[in-house]
């Protein structure tokens, strides 16, 4: 087999404090790569500017002119993690054979690549990087992150447990993977729909060498409701079975009701009353939002729009 064009594929979103120092470094392990024979020459790190408002776009473009192997596209304004990662992993499909994405604040091993490129050698087209441990984690975070993935897998999501988007594909999956057309993405979820032999590299993740996270609770939460919604319809068939055992206790207390009256022990109270229709009412509320947000999802799918625009290629100025 041919040593294969690696494309390295890199997410930024003002990320201009680790940027010079993470770059280097995928620099340095791409060469080391090809140097051992693992990869071919034509090999890149590719990074994708997310609509940054600092300087992270110049600073990709000041590392493109000085060294052949490194290029950048920007996107024309931020659209989030996952739209970044598949904007550089539709870029590289037709340019390489694999594909590495990876984050850029340093935390995840880029060592794992190369046990991640040896499997692909041993007929691996989708290696996933799975972090063997958490303890680089606050206990809030971790504790949340496991509850995640046990929920999803309950939900009946086919997802890797404690694997994110660290992962190899081949271009063979990814010409795959660009047949799934949905706008609301969930990468570590759809990429085992798209099949074809698997394995996984475990590594331990390290804390961020610089600048600060950009995925705070709030974008956690709402990559875990795409998560939920894009790859399970469970929510919904456990609304379904809530509302016929609902309406079967219902049925059963409105005979009581009826026994009651009739037998003459009929009892006036304001409070159980209030209790019952409050209960009721705060779970039909809860229904129609979950339904609502699959509904909205639906919406948001007929539109079909670009899930990217790319503004700027480091190759072309």
């Amino acid at each position: 087999m041919e040593h294969p064009v690696l494309y390295i594929v890199i997410p930024c979103y003002n990320e201009q404090e680790v940027l010079p120092i993470t770059a280097p470094m995928f620099l340095n392990k791409l060469k080391e790569l090809s140097d051992t024979g693992l990869i071919s020459e034509n090999s890149r790190v590719l990074f994708v500017n997310d609509g940054s408002a600092d300087k992270t776009w110049d600073i990709i473009c000041s590392f493109a002119q000085s060294d052949e192997h490194c290029i950048g596209i920007s996107q024309s304004r931020n659209r989030g993690h996952q739209n970044a990662v598949l904007a550089g992993l539709m870029e590289a499909k037709d340019r390489c054979d694999i594909s590495i994405s990876i984050d850029c604040d340093g935390q995840d091993d880029i060592n794992a690549m190369d046990d991640m490129v040896r499997e692909y050698l041993n007929g691996c087209d989708i290696v996933y990087g799975v972090r063997c441990d958490r303890e680089s984690d606050s206990f809030f975070k971790r504790t949340t992150a496991q509850g995640f993935y046990r929920f999803l897998s309950a939900m009946g999501a086919d997802i890797v447990y404690n694997h994110a988007d660290y992962r190899l594909i081949s271009a063979r999956a990814l010409k795959e993977l660009a047949r799934f057309e949905e706008v609301n993405l969930f990468l570590r979820g759809m990429v085992p729909l798209v099949g074809f032999k698997s394995t996984s590299v475990e590594y331990k993740r390290t804390e961020r060498l610089a600048g600060k996270s950009k995925y705070p609770l709030r974008k956690m939460l709402s990559l875990a409701g795409d998560g939920i919604t894009s790859l399970s319809i469970k929510p919904l068939r456990l609304i379904m079975s809530f509302g016929i055992t609902v309406a079967l206790l219902s049925f059963v207390g409105v005979i009581w009701a009826i026994v009651s009256a009739l037998g003459g022990h009929a009892v006036a109270g304001w409070a159980s009353t209030t209790c019952i229709i409050c209960f009721v009412s705060g779970v039909q509320l809860i229904c129609m939002g979950i339904i609502g947000e699959y509904i909205g999802k639906i919406y948001m799918e007929t539109k079909r729009r670009p899930r990217y625009i790319i503004s700027e290629r480091t190759w072309d100025k």
